[in-house]
């Protein structure tokens, strides 16, 4: 099994210019093949609302949903850095509760740290969260559980948004927060955000000079549900070959070649025509 990898981890490949590998995931066998497969980062994302339980926003994930699928996630790839995203309202009602609800992302679901959605207006939280020994990773840019108070996706074009960014991106780290994750911010805003802290800052459709990348698994992947956003490289379409994988089982069942002497089990030849014998004389009572 592969050594655990930590912030101290993330730090460190954020010293040596080598790049973090993050990205999302939902459940036990699909994490097993993420840790196999190398990443250092998963984040189980509120996306699950979307990509897994088919709602149209990210809003419905509710906390024991999240908690849930996030220890199954954590059985699966408990080498990977796991961060636990925290959904609509678990978070903002006041920090005690958002207290509560991150501590059972670590208590409950092995987290090693939670993102949250945030502005200037949630430094508080940032810093009781902190303070509270729970690990923090500050959602800036676009932010999906506000969708309908943004105006614009593309964040950071303008400058007086450029400069509230880099602000807001340095306060939430003195308030105590672990890492950046930067949703649609401009490449060069990012950048200078990530030359300016000695903390990983990972960029999710914010160009390449942040410490690392993080996408929708399903969109990676091809599979229903995902939005195919500009920023999102589809490495493969299993949409296409699973719908071939179940064609050929529903054709081979229905002609009935499927299952055949190999996929099924037998009694030798003996026990075969005793049991024949025996059903000569069996009546059903």
């Amino acid at each position: 099994m592969a050594d655990k990898i930590t912030l101290s981890t993330l730090k460190r490949y954020k010293k040596e210019h080598r790049k973090i590998t993050m990205l999302t995931c939902y459940d036990y066998s699909t994490a097993v093949l993420l840790g196999q497969a190398g990443v250092d980062s998963i984040l189980v994302g509120d996306s699950l609302a979307q990509v897994v339980l088919g709602h149209e926003t990210t809003l419905p994930a509710s906390m024991d949903i999240m908690i849930e699928l996030t220890a199954a996630v954590h059985r699966g790839a408990p080498e990977v850095y796991l961060i636990g995203d925290m959904p609509f309202l678990s978070y903002q009602v006041c920090p005690e509760n958002a207290i509560i609800n991150a501590g059972r992302f670590l208590s409950e679901a092995g987290c090693d740290a939670v993102k949250l959605e945030v502005d200037h207006r949630h430094l508080s939280i940032i810093e009781r969260l902190s303070t509270a020994g729970i690990p923090v990773v500050a959602h800036l840019g676009y932010r999906p559980q506000w969708a309908s108070q943004e105006d614009k996706v593309v964040q950071t074009r303008s400058l007086d948004r450029a400069c509230q960014l880099i602000q807001d991106g340095l306060d939430m780290l003195q308030a105590g927060a672990s890492a950046i994750l930067l949703e649609c911010v401009t490449s060069h805003v990012a950048q200078a955000l990530t030359e300016k802290t000695d903390q990983p800052v990972i960029s999710c459709g914010s160009g390449p000079y942040c410490d690392g990348q993080v996408l929708v698994l399903h969109e990676v992947l091809g599979m229903p549900g995902a939005c195919h956003p500009k920023f999102c490289k589809q490495y493969a379409d299993l949409s296409e070959q699973i719908r071939s994988a179940v064609g050929i089982y529903v054709d081979e069942v229905q002609k009935n070649s499927f299952p055949d002497r190999e996929h099924s089990y037998h009694m030798n030849v003996e026990q075969q025509e005793q049991f024949k014998q025996w059903l000569k004389t069996f009546d059903g009572t």
